[in-house]
């Protein structure tokens, strides 16, 4: 019986950890690439090939399609701080956007592979009408949203012109295990057991009201590993995640009772933001319904404290290489600030 190849790009971060251990589950050879820029070498599994690179850099990307022909793409790989990527415009897009199609260009010279697997993000949607389906237009408000449609445009085109299949994915604020809670920009869960741990109160933009639905990772990454093996789900764009939305404050009452500590909330000026974004997972639990575990918000983040109690409180990763400081949040603001003054 043949062994597939699988390449996973972000490899050694959150939710391409888990995709790549589940895909040596599945019998996989799995490739991980990672620059290590938002991952962590502990995260990457057991029997994995690891190779330290950026999709951005299209020489590194040539030579790795030139040493290995892969089966399957799974493209995790991003900087996904959604309300960082307005300050962060050429970053953003040479990792996001950029960088996915340096892939795209070597899957379809190589012609090998089989399904280019692609984890875009429901900021896609911008603030359409909730719950959100896959049958919306897309209207990103954020340069993050715009990075990820472009790719699920290209693909398209790709497919439509050389015949590259693709599965995309829409996931929305996944936590779980194995999270840099240590960013202070992105995952609101890790940000909140983080500042716990740091004896620190949990900070909120705004009045906390806004609402999202937050996804467990073993409800995502079986889902985008296992997807390959439904032809059915082919050239097709699913969401995937949790159906039940909560507003923040509620989340931040939950967090605080899974780490066993009263909630201590310090709000802070509203930002520029999505403020309802959950969607609807019909389309997918038709195609894959067998792999849903349906983790409760509360089993969820039990688990998860659990293991951030055991890796412990990370310091604030300050993003150094903003490129627009105008409006920025003014928390946001202090730290690039105080870094300065450090450095």
């Amino acid at each position: 019986m043949k062994k597939y190849v699988s390449l996973v790009t972000g490899c050694s971060g959150f939710i391409g950890s888990h995709v790549a251990k589940e895909l040596l589950s599945m019998g996989h050879e799995v490739i991980g690439v990672d620059d290590l820029s938002g991952g962590f070498l502990i995260n990457n599994p057991e029997g994995m090939k690891f190779i330290k690179g950026s999709v951005a850099d299209a020489d590194f990307i040539q030579q790795l399609f030139a040493t290995y022909r892969f089966d399957y793409i799974y493209h995790l790989a991003a900087y996904a701080a959604e309300g960082l990527s307005h300050f962060i415009r050429h970053f953003n897009y040479q990792n996001n956007l950029v960088g996915s199609i340096n892939l795209v260009n070597a899957a379809v010279n190589q012609g090998t592979v089989k399904t280019f697997v692609f984890t875009s993000s429901i900021a896609v949607y911008g603030s359409n009408q909730t719950p959100m389906t896959e049958a919306l237009t897309p209207m990103p408000e954020d340069p993050y949203g715009v990075s990820k449609y472009a790719v699920e445009l290209d693909l398209e085109c790709a497919h439509r012109m050389f015949g590259l299949n693709y599965i995309i994915f829409r996931p929305h604020n996944v936590y779980g295990e194995g999270q840099n809670i240590g960013d202070p920009y992105r995952n609101v869960i890790g940000i909140f057991m983080n500042q716990i741990m740091q004896r620190k109160p949990m900070t909120i933009f705004g009045d906390g009201t806004q609402t999202r639905a937050f996804s467990y990772i073993a409800d995502v990454a079986p889902i985008i590993a296992r997807s390959v093996n439904v032809t059915e789900a082919y050239n097709q764009v699913f969401n995937v995640g949790a159906d039940k939305p909560y507003t923040v404050n509620e989340l931040a009452i939950q967090v605080a009772r899974a780490m066993g500590v009263k909630p201590d909330i310090n709000y802070l000026d509203a930002r520029k933001e999505t403020l309802h974004a959950y969607c609807t997972h019909d389309k997918a639990h038709q195609y894959f319904h067998s792999l849903f575990s349906n983790v409760s918000l509360e089993v969820g983040l039990g688990k998860m404290a659990r293991w951030a109690k055991k890796t412990g409180a990370l310091p604030g990763q300050v993003f150094e290489k903003v490129e627009i400081e105008k409006n920025m949040p003014p928390s946001w603001a202090r730290m690039i600030k105080r870094e300065k003054i450090a450095a």
